[in-house]
């Protein structure tokens, strides 16, 4: 069982603040890391290759020079390899999906790809559908749960108002939801044999997509004010409790 699992480094959204002159987010500074929901697709992999009892795990970061040290984070949960590839001055989804799923395609042999379902800074939920696209194989997106065999893979996916339970042969590529496990704490044993495991830098031109350029540009980035209005209760239970459902219908919160 060869796995693939696509990751990005991201900045800290917790830590993210916004300019009130400028209504504008703050980034400068601001810690990053692997993107949460990247890190299940992690897990998930990890736990697959448990259960079939060979294998090997490899995972694709495009991005800056500094994020190989969040890729030791994921080689110290328990994946095998990692590859980085530096992104171009200008990129957008259609550059970033080219570039991973040329490399996918260098890799060569692999069963499955797993993806976090979004990214948590822009959360578009583009990549895995792109990549899937690209390589031209089957995709089973928002996957709650997987039971992954030999031959094949069967996911519980989460479609809001229902569940469905779909299945694919390999190669096939699956999003994976954030709810679908809890991400390792590596030890510190396998923190220090991380640094054993490799990662191999690749270029656009190593992965046959040299030239490539945004489709898209991004025009404007601002932030979303949050404020409260800080209303308190003070009557007793059976008098607050109708005030503020009225209130909150009011304001359009409650139909």
């Amino acid at each position: 069982m060869n796995i693939i699992v696509c990751a990005k480094q991201v900045v800290d959204v917790s830590e993210v603040k916004v300019d009130p002159s400028t209504n504008k987010p703050v980034l400068t500074g601001i810690p990053k890391k692997i993107s949460d929901i990247d890190k299940n697709a992690v897990e998930e992999a990890i736990k697959i290759k448990e259960k079939i009892g060979s294998g090997k795990i490899t995972t694709i970061t495009v991005g800056p020079p500094d994020a190989k040290e969040k890729i030791k984070e994921l080689l110290a949960m328990g994946v095998d390899e990692g590859i980085l590839i530096p992104a171009p001055e200008e990129f957008d989804y259609h550059v970033v999906s080219s570039l991973l799923a040329g490399a996918i395609e260098k890799i060569g042999e692999y069963d499955l790809i797993l993806c976090g379902e979004a990214s948590i800074d822009m959360f578009s939920g583009q990549m895995g559908p792109r990549i899937a696209g690209i390589l031209n194989i089957p995709q089973i997106t928002y996957a709650l749960k997987t039971d992954a065999s030999d031959d094949r893979i069967v996911a519980e996916r989460n479609l809001g108002d229902k569940m469905v339970t779909t299945e694919s042969t390999y190669p096939a590529l699956v999003t994976v939801t954030k709810e679908i496990n809890e991400p390792r704490l590596p030890s510190l044993m396998q923190i220090l044999g991380a640094a054993r495991k490799p990662i191999h830098d690749w270029t656009a031109e190593d992965v046959g997509k040299a030239g490539l350029s945004a489709m898209t540009r991004t025009l404007d980035v601002k932030g979303v004010p949050m404020e409260r209005k800080n209303i308190n209760f003070e009557e007793d239970l059976d008098e607050a409790v109708p005030k503020m459902v009225e209130m909150l219908a009011k304001d359009g919160v409650l139909n």
